[in-house]
Protein backbone atom coordinates (compact mmCIF):
# COMPACT_ATOMS: atom_id res chain seq x y z
CA UNK A 1 0.00 0.00 0.00
CA UNK A 2 1.68 3.18 -1.18
CA UNK A 3 -0.79 5.27 0.86
CA UNK A 4 0.35 3.67 4.09
CA UNK A 5 3.90 4.92 3.51
CA UNK A 6 2.84 8.54 3.02
CA UNK A 7 4.03 10.47 6.07
CA UNK A 8 3.46 14.09 7.06
CA UNK A 9 6.01 16.58 5.69
CA UNK A 10 9.41 16.32 7.40
CA UNK A 11 8.91 12.74 8.67
CA UNK A 12 10.72 9.61 7.56
CA UNK A 13 10.56 5.98 8.63
CA UNK A 14 13.73 4.52 10.16
CA UNK A 15 14.89 1.26 11.72
CA UNK A 16 16.27 1.21 15.27
CA UNK A 17 19.72 -0.40 15.25
CA UNK A 18 19.39 -1.47 18.89
CA UNK A 19 15.91 -3.02 18.85
CA UNK A 20 15.19 -3.57 15.16
CA UNK A 21 11.87 -1.75 15.61
CA UNK A 22 10.59 0.81 13.15
CA UNK A 23 10.50 4.39 14.39
CA UNK A 24 9.75 7.76 12.85
CA UNK A 25 12.17 10.68 12.64
CA UNK A 26 11.36 14.28 11.78
CA UNK A 27 14.36 15.96 10.15
CA UNK A 28 12.78 19.42 10.64
CA UNK A 29 12.54 19.16 14.44
CA UNK A 30 14.89 16.20 15.16
CA UNK A 31 11.95 14.61 16.98
CA UNK A 32 11.71 10.82 16.96
CA UNK A 33 8.88 8.58 18.09
CA UNK A 34 7.72 4.97 17.89
CA UNK A 35 4.15 5.86 16.89
CA UNK A 36 3.46 6.68 13.27
CA UNK A 37 2.97 10.47 12.98
CA UNK A 38 -0.54 11.52 11.98
CA UNK A 39 -1.43 14.03 9.33
CA UNK A 40 -0.58 14.04 5.66
CA UNK A 41 -0.79 17.72 4.96
CA UNK A 42 -4.54 17.28 4.57
CA UNK A 43 -5.42 15.55 7.82
CA UNK A 44 -3.24 17.66 10.12
CA UNK A 45 -4.92 20.06 12.53
CA UNK A 46 -5.83 23.53 11.27
CA UNK A 47 -4.37 25.04 14.42
CA UNK A 48 -2.04 24.00 17.19
CA UNK A 49 -1.47 25.47 20.62
CA UNK A 50 2.09 25.86 21.82
CA UNK A 51 4.15 27.47 24.51
CA UNK A 52 7.73 28.47 23.92
CA UNK A 53 10.80 29.78 25.63
CA UNK A 54 12.77 32.22 23.45
CA UNK A 55 16.39 33.21 23.95
CA UNK A 56 17.38 36.16 21.79
CA UNK A 57 20.94 36.90 20.71
CA UNK A 58 22.84 39.77 19.10
CA UNK A 59 21.80 38.64 15.60
CA UNK A 60 18.10 38.49 16.47
CA UNK A 61 15.95 40.82 14.38
CA UNK A 62 15.15 42.80 17.55
CA UNK A 63 17.92 42.17 20.12
CA UNK A 64 16.04 43.51 23.15
CA UNK A 65 13.28 42.21 25.40
CA UNK A 66 11.30 42.84 28.57
CA UNK A 67 14.23 41.24 30.41
CA UNK A 68 17.13 43.04 28.78
CA UNK A 69 17.21 46.29 26.83
CA UNK A 70 20.32 45.46 24.81
CA UNK A 71 20.98 41.77 24.21
CA UNK A 72 24.65 41.14 23.46
CA UNK A 73 24.94 37.33 23.82
CA UNK A 74 26.05 35.39 20.75
CA UNK A 75 23.93 32.84 18.91
CA UNK A 76 26.08 30.06 20.43
CA UNK A 77 25.53 31.43 23.94
CA UNK A 78 21.77 31.56 23.25
CA UNK A 79 21.85 27.92 22.10
CA UNK A 80 23.79 26.93 25.24
CA UNK A 81 21.11 28.59 27.39
CA UNK A 82 18.26 26.85 25.52
CA UNK A 83 20.01 23.48 25.90
CA UNK A 84 20.35 24.09 29.67
CA UNK A 85 16.63 24.95 29.87
CA UNK A 86 15.73 21.79 27.90
CA UNK A 87 17.82 19.70 30.34
CA UNK A 88 16.14 21.40 33.33
CA UNK A 89 12.68 20.66 31.88
CA UNK A 90 13.63 17.02 31.21
CA UNK A 91 14.81 16.84 34.85
CA UNK A 92 11.35 17.84 36.10
CA UNK A 93 11.47 21.65 36.09
CA UNK A 94 8.12 23.12 34.89
CA UNK A 95 8.23 24.52 31.34
CA UNK A 96 5.90 27.37 32.34
CA UNK A 97 8.09 28.51 35.25
CA UNK A 98 11.26 28.60 33.15
CA UNK A 99 9.46 30.43 30.33
CA UNK A 100 8.03 32.93 32.84
CA UNK A 101 11.46 33.70 34.23
CA UNK A 102 13.78 33.41 31.23
CA UNK A 103 11.91 33.80 27.93
CA UNK A 104 12.76 36.92 25.90
CA UNK A 105 9.21 36.92 24.50
CA UNK A 106 6.33 38.87 26.05
CA UNK A 107 4.49 35.50 26.20
CA UNK A 108 6.63 34.89 29.32
CA UNK A 109 3.87 36.64 31.27
CA UNK A 110 1.62 33.70 30.31
CA UNK A 111 4.19 30.97 30.99
CA UNK A 112 5.21 31.03 27.32
CA UNK A 113 1.68 30.27 26.04
CA UNK A 114 1.14 31.53 22.48
CA UNK A 115 -2.44 30.29 22.25
CA UNK A 116 -3.83 28.68 19.11
CA UNK A 117 -2.26 29.48 15.74
CA UNK A 118 -2.53 28.17 12.23
CA UNK A 119 -0.14 27.83 9.32
CA UNK A 120 1.23 31.12 8.02
CA UNK A 121 1.03 32.89 11.39
CA UNK A 122 4.52 32.11 12.71
CA UNK A 123 7.98 32.11 11.17
CA UNK A 124 8.35 28.99 9.01
CA UNK A 125 10.88 27.04 11.14
CA UNK A 126 8.75 27.68 14.25
CA UNK A 127 5.56 26.69 12.42
CA UNK A 128 7.07 23.50 10.99
CA UNK A 129 8.41 22.43 14.37
CA UNK A 130 5.10 23.23 16.13
CA UNK A 131 2.95 21.26 13.68
CA UNK A 132 5.38 18.31 13.74
CA UNK A 133 5.13 17.90 17.52
CA UNK A 134 2.51 15.75 19.21
CA UNK A 135 0.54 17.25 22.10
CA UNK A 136 2.76 17.09 25.18
CA UNK A 137 6.01 16.85 23.18
CA UNK A 138 8.84 19.35 23.34
CA UNK A 139 11.11 20.34 20.47
CA UNK A 140 14.85 20.41 20.19
CA UNK A 141 16.27 23.95 19.73
CA UNK A 142 14.55 25.79 16.85
CA UNK A 143 16.25 28.76 15.15
CA UNK A 144 14.26 31.69 13.73
CA UNK A 145 14.99 35.36 13.01
CA UNK A 146 13.77 36.06 16.56
CA UNK A 147 16.33 33.82 18.25
CA UNK A 148 16.50 30.25 19.58
CA UNK A 149 13.32 28.58 20.87
CA UNK A 150 12.25 25.46 22.66
CA UNK A 151 8.60 24.69 21.87
CA UNK A 152 6.09 22.69 23.88
CA UNK A 153 2.93 21.61 22.04
CA UNK A 154 0.02 21.93 24.43
CA UNK A 155 -2.96 21.44 22.11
Amino acid sequence: MADEEKLPPGWEKRMSRSSGRTYYFNHTTSASQWERPVGDGCGEPDKVRCSHLLVKHNQSRRPSSWREENITRTKDEALDLIEKYIESIKSGEKFESLASMFSDCSSAKKGGDLGLFGRGQMQKPFEDASFALKVGDMSEPVFTDSGVHVILRTG
